[in-house]
């Protein structure tokens, strides 16, 4: 609802539509609104950090009441899953995270997840949950990603749904509109991004509303919002890992001649870095860019960065290993 609480409504719907789905597809349902069904409850609400978590802890809550008593409609149990930035950062910690909504599969429970926002600074203030479904679905290799938004579409300069984009470039950026919702911190340029890196691994992706009957299911048959055509693309478990988004912890500029090297598959050396971003360690992800500042690859570090630092201009330094490299 514009004022933040619960749309009871619209989650009877969504658990009406996911019911049906959940006979053919395993389902993470990501789902925001835990600020804005918590807020009322905080004095002189302001919307800042201390005030954002305390209404999350109180409003998910309320969140998850209420999609458990219109999904126990279809004798559907629900599980809330808090997540933060370093369970998809380390490898171990997303193993365990995999394991834990695998469990909740098998036994025939959807989980919900949102972000663990009464411990997380970053995410309130940088992120929006398109970016944690994106993470999630590139993680468990989904065949599907589905981002909801309230305008039922990606527009054209018209102010029509474009049904099909097949790939997400500069020219489809330049239409979007500002139409961030005061409650949320995405938008549609938000929803690009992701649908982009998606795309890349291999993922059909829908951009779809609510307010037309039946919009998730239709949506997932191409009848409504706009579908993103994925790119082919087959990436071993490890490398959809390391693929999933903004979870570096540096960044290194690269050359043109490093950047033709990755193109055929080599492995970065440290001839080929001009510039070290970051205070990382070893066995950590990086962001590749290449001289015009363009993200070009995502790796796992085999150095420091200290100890590449110290290294830029040696022959024969590997700085991440060919199998730890995807390009984006």
């Amino acid at each position: 609802m514009p004022d933040g609480s619960l749309n009871e409504a619209v989650i009877a719907d969504i658990a009406r539509q996911v019911a049906e789905l959940r006979r053919s597809y395993h389902i993470v349902l990501v789902s925001s609104g835990a600020v804005g069904a918590g807020k009322g409850f905080i004095q002189g609400y302001r919307g800042d950090i201390a005030q954002r978590k305390a209404a999350a802890a109180v409003g998910n809550l309320l969140l998850l009441n209420v999609y458990n008593r219109y999904f126990s409609q279809y004798d559907i149990p629900v599980a809330q899953t808090l997540c933060e930035r370093h369970h998809f950062a380390d490898r171990q910690q997303f193993l365990q995270l995999k394991e834990t909504v695998q469990e909740l599969w098998k036994n025939g429970i959807i989980p919900i997840a949102n972000e663990n926002d009464v411990v997380s600074d970053r995410e309130l203030k940088f992120s929006d949950n398109d970016e944690l479904a994106t993470l999630m679905a590139v993680g468990f290799g989904a065949s599907t990603l589905m981002l909801c938004t309230s305008v039922g579409g990606l527009l054209d300069e018209e102010g029509h749904i474009i049904s099909t984009v097949n790939q997400v470039d500069e020219s489809v950026f330049g239409i979007v509109r500002d139409e961030k919702s005061a409650l949320g911190l995405g938008g549609m340029a938000s929803k690009l991004t992701f649908a982009k890196l998606a795309t890349r691994m291999g993922i059909q992706v829908a951009i779809f509303g609510l307010k037309q009957p039946d919009g998730i299911l239709r949506a997932l048959r191409g009848e409504t919002g706009t579908a993103f055509t994925p790119q082919i693309a087959s990436p071993s478990a490890r490398q959809r890992w390391l693929g999933s988004g903004s979870l570096t912890a540096g960044s290194l500029q690269i050359d043109a001649g490093a950047v033709k090297a990755l193109g055929r598959r080599n492995s970065l050396l440290a001839v080929g870095v001009r510039t070290v971003e970051g205070d990382f360690a070893a066995g950590e992800v990086v962001e590749i860019c290449d001289e015009a500042g363009s993200t070009v690859a995502v790796a796992r570090a085999r150095l420091s960065s200290a100890q590449l630092s110290m290294q830029l201009n040696q022959q024969n330094v590997e700085v991440a290993n060919a199998n730890d490299i995807v390009l984006l």
